[in-house]
């Protein structure tokens, strides 16, 4: 397969204010040009514009395409289903809303510390594994928004997870929170392929400062900003395919134009990305280097430099990023203090080599995180 996936989270609405306004002509249009250019991954959850992803996907390709010429992926959202006993029925509707016999690629979806304890209680691994045996799936997986230690201890009890699916972006790679580089390895390590979600972080790495856009149009100056953070993504060698969550044709034409005969970056081209991540990362609102030093002996083990990380993505990124900041925020207080957990004893400012409010910053990213 071309690595280019169409994430079918964006969809183009006929009313900006209604999610559930998808215009299907246009999904029907978007959906030709992608496989008229030998395109074929598709990628789509029940919670995408409320259900309404499945139903476009119906109808703009299941319904006009044979299944031959397409691959759909779709997930397992434990986040809604109450009870074990629903996962049946919850994946019947599925096959009905996307009008297919079976699912190429179905997943976990978005496994952390709490989904995954979820996901074992309810023995969705056991479920998913029974649907592959009976032919109702092809391949299974899992999409993973956690530290890397987590995702090795997953796929050491799990074994038979074909693929995992990992944020990562040019900005993500070394990110304290995120873990990008880690959790890619971590699945290299165990010879797990990569599909890539938030390749530009939900559109907010087409919205970079000038400086960092001027490094990338010097170089070239007839690529779109948001080629570099695919190309970046698509570059690695274990990485299968890049979801983008295109909204328009002109999107869907600009990323058929460089992934329809891919080249991936070469170490000049590698060196301009880490420069203009670096011009980006300078822009934060909480210049912190990561060092850890106020981690230790906090008597409340709050992960400072990690949510010091979320929240500022999202202050630089804006309302884009608030559910992944969320997400990420609630999975890391499974096992480690809350920033309303600070009793402000204030040995942290006292350890912190640049000499940050520490205290200040977590009342301000507690009132965002944790409403």
């Amino acid at each position: 397969m071309k690595k280019l996936g169409f994430g079918l989270m964006r969809l183009p609405l006929l009313h900006a204010d209604d999610y559930q306004s998808v215009d299907l002509e246009a999904v029907k249009k978007m959906a030709d040009m992608f496989i008229d250019s030998g395109f074929t991954y598709f990628d789509t959850a029940a919670p995408y514009h409320r259900g309404y992803s499945e139903i476009a996907f119906r109808e703009a390709v299941a319904k006009r395409y044979p299944h031959a010429s397409y691959t759909i992926t779709d997930k397992l959202s434990l986040f809604m289903i109450h009870d074990e006993k629903e996962i049946p029925d919850f994946f019947e509707a599925q096959l009905q809303h996307l009008g297919v016999d079976y699912i190429d690629y179905y997943l976990l979806h978005g496994l952390g510390a709490a989904a995954y304890d979820q996901a074992e209680a309810m023995h969705a691994f056991d479920f998913i594994v029974q649907k592959k045996a009976e032919g109702k799936i092809r391949h299974i997986g899992l999409s993973f928004h956690d530290k890397a230690a987590l995702l090795d201890e997953i796929l050491n009890k799990h074994p038979e997870l074909e693929y995992v699916q990992l944020q990562l972006n040019y900005l993500d790679w070394e990110d304290a929170a995120i873990e990008a580089r880690k959790c890619y390895e971590t699945a290299a390590k165990h010879r797990k392929p990569v599909i890539v979600m938030e390749p530009i972080k939900g559109g907010s790495l087409v919205q970079i400062p000038n400086e960092a856009k001027a490094c990338f149009q010097a170089y070239d100056a007839d690529s779109s900003i948001a080629s570099w953070a695919i190309r970046f993504a698509a570059s690695h060698d274990n990485v299968m395919m890049v979801l983008s969550g295109m909204s328009n044709e002109a999107q869907m034409a600009d990323n058929i134009s460089y992934m329809k005969d891919f080249k991936p970056l070469n170490e000049e081209e590698r060196q301009i990305v880490q420069k203009a991540a670096e011009i980006i990362k300078a822009s934060i609102a909480i210049p912190c280097t990561g060092c850890r030093y106020c981690t230790d002996g906090c008597p409340k083990k709050i992960a400072i430099p990690e949510y010091f990380s979320i929240y500022n993505n999202l202050k630089q990124f804006g309302t884009s990023q608030t559910m992944v900041a969320i997400t990420y925020y609630a999975n890391l207080t499974q096992t480690h203090g809350k920033a309303t957990d600070c009793i402000q004893c204030g040995q942290c400012e006292n350890r912190c080599p640049q000499h940050l409010a520490i205290r200040q910053y977590l009342c301000k990213l507690s009132e965002i995180l944790e409403k």
